[in-house]
């Protein structure tokens, strides 16, 4: 499942949310630390640390399982109407003797069961009961004499009614508005990962596999499509299924329009609300493309006859994998000539990732939420792997690498996250097992082993593990177990084995610091490893079975990944090489495959900088983007000099690449954060000026017809530093283009939309603000929608801002549910009057917008809004009002019990970034700019811009 928290967007959230990281809209840039997870409301339930109130055994009895399902619905959803019925017949097996049948049963009524033996057609009545709290449905007989032997076989029926939902979980109403503006609805599902048993009672856990028959009732006017084609019968009886988990059955009763193509013999469709079918054409050519790249790389053919995707308007998560009907936002089925670089990329790498699931996950289960990881990885390392194998000229692994890569270790070095691996049981602890770590972190880690021990290796591997537990349920031994049967059937030497390697990385978390120290005497470096803690002074004895490669200027190719050298769960190892000089530069963990950090001693990294700045195409662009990185989180943590940081960073003058750039983007918005108030503001401007003015005068502001598919992000990424610096140009052209189309309707071109609305306006009246307002309401475009989202946050009116966060709690503002939540984080984000606008709003109506529909995951948005906010505290003004609203709700059941101490702990961060390195950072701009230009301020800086950009951070992201 596609969780829409890594998304590439055309500004780089993914960029911002490395410097301190953010999850699914919450908060994007703090400074060290991101979320804190020790304590989250989901679905109205506390959980502190990760442990339910409740110490229950929340998995089934291990006494009956399923062998098959024949479920019919009946549903009038044609007219609105919510309420529905169903009969769910289960053919089950006895593991153990027992009188009482137990299945999982959600916001259902009216239970009539009876049970007969698979051999025998009389009917046997079945009592029932429920607990809520485990969502136990218990089926005993009213026969007293009758039980239920191990090895025998019988035929549970079960006839109930329920209620479509409307918070987009479980059997859930959609809506839409045609083109006559009449409002049309469909019924839909989204069942991962205990969403099944509201559509019908099961057995609702993962490894509990089962065939399935559907047959859903349904007005003519209508069709329904699910996991498998339909049968000749009728228009709404199904194949029956190949063996399954409950989270991956989909039905979908609908009105929508298809188109179609075949590939291989398979047919693929892409399924979209009426009126669209017309940009439908990249997405199916996407996943023609897309699922024979897999197919070929596992070696494994996919299971079903065929595959549809379908773009539903009101969808939580980013899509999800039901086998055979894959279900996504619309946005990532829509592709026309007026979307973005950013949405076909979108539609791509999220395919992929849904494509990577009917393999992993549905082909081969797991076994329980333990190793969501298991699937998560796979599909987050195969959207960039597929895609990069359907179109090699995007180069995406760059995004990879900025995107998940570098996220993970922000999250991760926090020391507060659970490991890959880690044992879960309540609905609400499973749900808090969908973040960076299942995804971004496990296919990273992936994507290492994969590279340090050759791709063979790894394919290899995939296709033993692939078919050897197909239909069936694994754990992270099985693949550990294929991984080292295909080293060895390679003859691939691996200095250990794989189960002590890998399981170093998915049982523990965080991950490992290196720390090179060079002898330039004796032609040898000294590698260490510690666990790397955002907070420097903390410690622990964990080590890593660690692999790496490297490169130095007498040896300078990147190309070969492959791990020359491990250290192999010790503290140090020393490595000689003849070939390397004293004055060479060295370099670890070639393209950065390797999931570390590392640094290096201070002459080692001055032989990089300067480097970096005469040649800096001898390294490749992922190294240098992690060299930008890395030295930021070590300048900020007391680990290297900002001095050696910041003259590292002057070599971007001859950068013209998308991963440094973007990776230089996260941190100047940061240091833009807590620093644009300061008395020499010019003078980081400056600085700014001077590393962002070449590659600006070679991009500039206009959209280039066939140019590279990165450098149109990497444009957008130097407009906003270009005008952030005060650059005149930057900021009159953008403000020009804003204006051409209110006045004059020339059209802004899509991939530059987001920047020049922002930047437009920040220096925008009424009357423009009310433009992009009215035009967002009169879009079903749901790209652009979140564009105009982000885009109306960066207004500095505080009438604006206003009118703006409180349309997201006014009932008669056309939003459509999931994107009222995201109205806030837009605002609170871009400067301190949005921020204050938020407190005060929230001060006046947390309680109306505490029930709004949740996103993915449950968070109330009270919660979400409360830690996000207090991410972008950063001075006492701030602190004082915004710690009046905590008084307000600390003691509400919509937050976490512990809501003040984690907030009051953010901004304790906040107030200590600014005192470890506001000082340096200025003194060295402050030298820079005396040195460069005696009157400190940018190179073409409009003077009447410096006051608004000096409070300004632009900082683009994409909301959910």
């Amino acid at each position: 499942m596609y969780r829409g928290i890594v998304e590439v967007c055309s500004v780089i959230l993914v960029a911002l949310t490395i410097i301190g990281y953010g999850e699914a809209g919450t908060h994007h840039i703090p400074p060290l630390n991101g979320e804190n997870p020790s304590a989250r409301l989901i679905d109205g339930r506390v959980v502190n640390n990760g442990v339910s109130r409740a110490v229950l055994d929340y998995r089934l009895p291990n006494t009956t399982e399923p062998i098959h399902y024949d479920i019919e619905l009946t549903t009038n959803v044609h007219n609105g109407t919510t309420k529905f019925t169903g009969t769910v017949k289960i053919q089950l097996r006895v593991v153990e003797d027992t009188r009482t049948i137990v299945l999982h049963a959600r916001q259902l009524t009216g239970y009539v069961a009876t049970i007969r033996n698979a051999t025998s057609e009389t009917e046997e009545v079945l009592t029932t009961s429920y607990e809520e709290e485990r969502e136990f449905l218990s089926l005993t007989p009213t026969n007293t004499s009758l039980n239920f032997l191990a090895d025998s076989e019988w035929v549970l029926t079960i006839s109930y009614e329920g209620v479509l939902r409307t918070d987009n979980g479980g059997f859930y109403l959609s809506t839409y508005t045609d083109s006559t503006g009449r409002e049309r609805y469909l019924a839909t599902t989204q069942f991962e990962s205990t969403d099944a048993r509201h559509a019908f009672p099961c057995y609702d856990e993962p490894a509990k596999r089962a065939t399935f028959s559907i047959v859903i009732n349904h007005d003519a006017s209508y069709s329904a499509i699910s996991n498998m084609p339909l049968d000749e019968a009728g228009y709404s009886v199904f194949e029956k299924t190949v063996i399954m988990p409950t989270y991956l059955v989909a039905f979908i009763v609908s009105d929508f329009e298809y188109t179609e193509g075949v590939l291989s013999a398979r047919p693929q469709r892409i399924y979209t609300r009426p009126g669209t079918v017309q940009y439908q054409e990249f997405a199916l050519v996407s996943g023609l493309l897309l699922l024979q790249r897999l197919e070929d790389y596992y070696g494994v053919n996919f299971s079903l006859p065929k595959i549809y995707q379908v773009g539903v308007p009101d969808f939580a998560a980013g899509a999800m994998e039901n086998w055979g009907l894959a279900t996504y936002r619309e946005q990532y089925m829509l592709y026309n000539t007026n979307s973005t670089t950013n949405t076909q990329t979108n539609i791509a790498t999220i395919i992929a990732h849904e494509y990577c699931h009917q393999w992993f996950g549905n082909l081969v289960a797991i076994k329980w939420w333990t190793y969501l990881w298991l699937k998560e990885g796979f599909a987050t390392l195969f959207s960039w792997q597929a895609t990069d194998a359907a179109y090699p000229e995007w180069d995406v692994y760059q995004m990879f690498l900025t995107g998940d890569y570098q996220t993970a270790l922000t999250a991760d070095g926090t020391g507060q996250r659970n490991p890959m691996t880690h044992y879960v049981q309540t609905p609400s602890e499973i749900s808090l097992r969908y973040d960076s770590i299942s995804y971004s972190k496990a296919g990273s880690v992936l994507y290492m082993f994969q590279n340090a021990f050759t791709d063979e290796v790894f394919r290899l591997g995939l296709n033993l593990y692939l078919t050897s537990k197909q239909f069936s349920a694994a754990e992270e031994w099985d693949l550990f177990e294929s991984l080292g049967i295909a080293a060895g059937a390679l003859n691939v030497a691996i200095p250990a084995t794989m189960h002590q390697m890998f399981s170093s990385w998915s049982q523990q978390s965080g991950y490992p610091l290196l720390t090179v120290t060079r002898n330039y005497d004796n032609k040898s470096f000294t590698v260490k490893q510690t666990a790397f803690y955002e907070d420097n002074s903390k410690a622990s004895d964990k080590s890593w079975y660690i692999p790496f490669n490297y490169a130095h200027k007498s040896k300078p190719d990147h190309r070969n990944t492959t791990a020359t050298h491990f250290l192999l769960n010790v503290d140090e190892i020393v490595v000689r090489d003849e070939d390397l000089d004293a004055d060479d530069w060295l370099l670890l963990n070639k393209q950065s495959t390797g999931f570390y950090r590392i640094n290096y001693d201070d002459k080692n990294w001055e032989l990089l900088a300067s480097a970096l700045k005469t040649q800096p195409y001898k390294f490749h662009p992922r190294n240098r983007a992690q060299l930008i990185f890395d030295a930021y989180k070590f300048s900020s943590t007391g680990r290297l000099s900002h001095s050696v940081y910041l003259n590292l960073l002057q070599y971007l003058t001859n950068e013209d690449q998308y991963a440094p750039w973007t990776t230089a983007y996260s941190v100047i918005s940061t240091f833009n954060r807590y620093l644009n108030g300061d008395e020499d503001y010019a003078k980081f401007q400056f600085f700014i000026a001077a590393l962002v003015t070449n590659i600006y005068e070679k991009l500039g502001v206009n959209d280039v017809s066939g140019e590279q598919h990165l450098t149109k992000f990497t444009r957008n990424v130097v407009i906003n530093l270009a005008c952030l610096a005060g650059i005149e140009s930057c900021l009159e052209e953008s403000n020009n283009k804003l204006k051409a189309l209110i006045s004059d309707g020339v059209s802004i071109e899509p991939n530059l939309q987001s920047v020049i609305y922002c930047n437009g306006l920040v220096q925008s009246g009424d009357d423009e603000f009310t433009y992009v307002y009215n035009e967002l309401m009169a879009s079903d475009d749901q790209a652009l929608r979140r564009t105009l989202v982000s885009s109306l946050g960066c207004s500095r009116t505080e009438s604006q801002l206003k009118k703006f966060v409180e349309s997201s709690i006014d009932p008669a503002a056309e939003w459509r549910t999931q994107e009222r939540i995201t109205l806030l984080s837009a605002a609170y984000s871009r400067n301190s009057v949005g921020l204050l606008v938020c407190i005060d709003f929230l001060k006046e109506n947390w309680l109306a917008y505490s029930n709004l529909t949740p996103g993915f995951g449950g968070d109330n948005p009270l919660n979400d809004a409360m830690l996000g906010i207090a991410s972008y505290v950063v001075n006492t003004e701030q602190e004082t009002k915004y710690l009046e609203l905590v008084d307000l709700v600390k003691d509400s059941d919509k937050v976490q019990t512990n809501l003040e101490e984690v907030v009051k702990s953010s901004i304790k961060q906040n107030f200590d970034w600014l005192s470890s390195n506001r000082e340096p950072i200025m003194s060295w701009v402050s030298k820079f700019a005396a040195e460069n230009n005696t009157g400190g301020n940018a190179a073409g800086l409009s003077a009447s811009f410096i006051t608004l950009f000096a409070t300004l951070a632009i900082v683009l992201a994409c909301y959910f």
